[in-house]
């Protein structure tokens, strides 16, 4: 097929506010490099680390809650506010993505041309560094674009009858929650979720659900009907006390004031898994109640290649679903998240990028 020279795309030009996302009708097309694929991109999704890495609250110098300058910026000039450290810029955000691959770069087999994918958000980049991590979307190129490339085997193909905005949905949000759920070992426990309405949290009370868990989601009455019907067990309250020792494992996206207490909730031998600090970063530990209760502590971000492709299998098997709760075009990126950052919604906040 013949391809456009020059594509649309929101780009980021640089840490700060909203008015640092810049829509542009004039972005290169990309080319496959050897070992690449382009994807036309179908949908994509509004996630906290898209807030997050514009802000430049990965810093080390912020140590303040995600929220508080979401819409504005931070007042100090942040210089490394990427998950990795510093970033290039311009950049192209959109850690999740769904598309059809158009193209193939040296070394891939023309074959996966047409094929529906999705891509992986965050990855081993090839190199020697068995450490090394990658987001798309931050690190490279994502899919607030018409068109992105990615290396050939963080394309999944998958086979589903679910829409590219609703596919969109999962990347990011599922795989950080599965992420977290895999490195707990969770089984049939009992389990406590943080920040449960957001991506995240509503994607691991699915994905708990189905190990046999038992649920108690933390969230705001008014979300409490829609969360069990995702499948949580119990509602607990924002500013409710955590009942202590009740919990086999806590997966937490919130940190911030509150922590010290989901400890006191776990039981003996309990394990404790964080991949966010909405609330804040920084917080008080009585090791105390780490080493006389034999807590594990532990944080999810790298993932095996694996948990990937199982969250994939899971969607094709029809074993959970998408919760998509308001959809924007990639023009309207700020609105989108203007709307995020009020977190009135449960689950996520779509965005329609191809025609």
């Amino acid at each position: 097929m013949d391809l456009p020279k020059v594509m649309k795309a929101m780009v980021l030009t640089g840490h700060g506010g909203l008015d640092k996302l810049e829509w542009r009708e004039d972005v290169a097309v990309p080319t496959p490099a050897e070992g690449e694929v382009l994807v036309k991109v179908g949908a994509s999704a509004v996630n906290n680390t898209d807030v997050n890495t514009r802000t430049g609250w990965y810093s080390k110098a912020v140590t303040g809650d995600t929220n508080s300058a979401a819409a504005n910026g931070y007042e100090d000039a942040v210089t490394d506010g990427g998950w990795s450290g510093a970033l290039s810029f311009p950049r192209i955000q959109g850690a999740d993505c769904c598309g059809r691959i158009v193209a193939v770069g040296h070394g891939i087999d023309g074959s996966r041309i047409g094929e529906r994918v999705m891509i992986r958000a965050m990855y081993h980049p090839a190199g020697d560094d068995p450490n090394a991590l990658e987001t798309f979307g931050s690190e490279r190129d994502g899919a607030f674009a018409e068109y992105t490339t990615i290396a050939a085997e963080h394309a999944v193909r998958v086979d589903s009858a679910l829409s590219d905005v609703e596919l969109a949905s999962f990347p990011c949000a599922f795989s950080t929650a599965e992420g977290m759920i895999q490195r707990a070992g969770l089984g049939a426990e009992r389990v406590l979720i943080t920040g449960a309405s957001g991506g995240v949290g509503s994607a691991a009370i699915q994905l708990a659900k189905r190990r046999g868990a038992h649920v108690t989601a933390v969230t705001t009455a008014s979300k409490a009907g829609t969360l069990q019907e995702l499948g949580a067990d119990e509602i607990l309250g924002r500013d409710a006390d955590i009942p202590d020792q009740s919990f086999d494992v806590v997966l937490d996206l919130v940190g911030g004031a509150a922590w010290s207490g989901l400890l006191h909730g776990l039981r003996v031998g309990g394990r404790y898994v964080t991949s966010g600090a909405i609330a804040g970063p920084i917080v008080d530990l009585d090791l105390r109640t780490l080493y006389l209760r034999d807590l594990t502590l532990m944080g999810s971000t790298r993932q095996t290649a694996g948990v990937f492709t199982d969250l994939v299998g899971y969607i094709e098997r029809g074993e959970i679903r998408p919760t998509v709760a308001e959809t924007f075009p990639l023009c309207d990126l700020r609105k989108a998240q203007e709307v995020f950052l009020t977190k009135a919604h449960v689950g996520k906040i779509g965005i329609t990028v191809g025609g």
